[in-house]
């Protein structure tokens, strides 16, 4: 039988208030209208022993999903997100999740696994938010990724949104998410040990820049869709953009060279 974790905790607004600071965006009525798309990221979490905690700074033990084997690399690929109800604060809720699906795949790279993790948060008797994060792990690197020219800075366009990126932006998000992972803090470890050539931006960063792109334009969405496609580093800024495509939103995150890292579909639900 599948594993499920539950978690219950009253949900208060210092989180949302600091990650709204840490973006520089507006806060809306937490008790009314509720969280913005995916700050859920920031409410529940798993809150691992030091004892429990691999040398990535990732929990090793007693934790769901459980890492396939000593030393895999971990990576945050996309997910799907369905908001049905508002998350509110001043309110408990519950959140459960499972591991849904686990897939053994060989690529250029060596072995991977692709770990699809459910997670589902209840308030008041209704499922306010259901979610699925697609997590890969790999093989660990040899040694130290060589640098590359990322070649001319492109200026955000008057529809993009950018981000600056630094150590402390990224500490603190670690922060409020409570991810331990050493690749988003430590650049020796980040550049010694898993073979980055700095400091890695979150995925979720990225997910959250691109429904805050939306949500800017006033579009809050039922539901979204997106996935990492490259991954992103703190000395290659972070650029996020929401267009409008019919029913949708399209969203993107690039880096300030012009190389998308990110995409994204928002859709109200109907």
């Amino acid at each position: 039988m599948t594993e499920v974790v539950t978690r219950t905790e009253f949900l208060v607004p210092e989180p949302a208030h600091a990650l709204g600071a840490l973006l520089g965006v507006p806060v809306p009525d937490l008790g009314r209208a509720g969280l913005p798309l995916l700050w859920h990221w920031i409410y529940l979490l798993d809150r691992p022993a030091q004892g429990d905690l691999g040398p990535d700074g990732h929990p090793m033990a007693n934790t769901v999903p459980a890492p396939p084997a000593p030393g895999r690399r971990r990576m945050w690929a996309g997910g799907r997100v369905r908001a049905p109800g508002a998350l509110r604060c001043g309110e408990p809720a519950t959140k459960r999740t499972k591991v849904l699906s686990v897939q053994e795949k060989h690529g250029r790279s060596g072995s991977l696994t692709f770990v699809v993790v459910g997670h589902e948060i209840e308030q008041s008797g209704q499922v306010v938010v259901a979610e699925e994060q697609d997590i890969v792990y790999r093989e660990a690197a040899t040694g130290p990724s060589a640098q590359r020219d990322d070649g001319p800075v492109v200026p955000p366009a008057d529809d993009e949104w950018p981000l600056e990126v630094s150590p402390t932006l990224l500490f603190r998000f670690s922060a409020l998410t409570y991810n331990g992972h050493r690749i988003h803090y430590d650049r020796d470890y980040a550049r010694e040990a898993e073979g980055y050539p700095g400091l890695v931006t979150h995925g979720p960063l990225q997910a959250v820049a691109m429904a805050e792109a939306a949500r800017a334009q006033g579009y809050g969405g039922g539901s979204f869709e997106y996935r990492l496609i490259s991954p992103l580093f703190d000395h290659q800024g972070l650029v996020a953009r929401a267009v409008p495509d019919g029913d949708s939103v399209a969203t993107t995150v690039r880096d300030r060279h012009g190389r998308q890292t990110a995409t994204g579909t928002l859709r109200k639900l109907g």
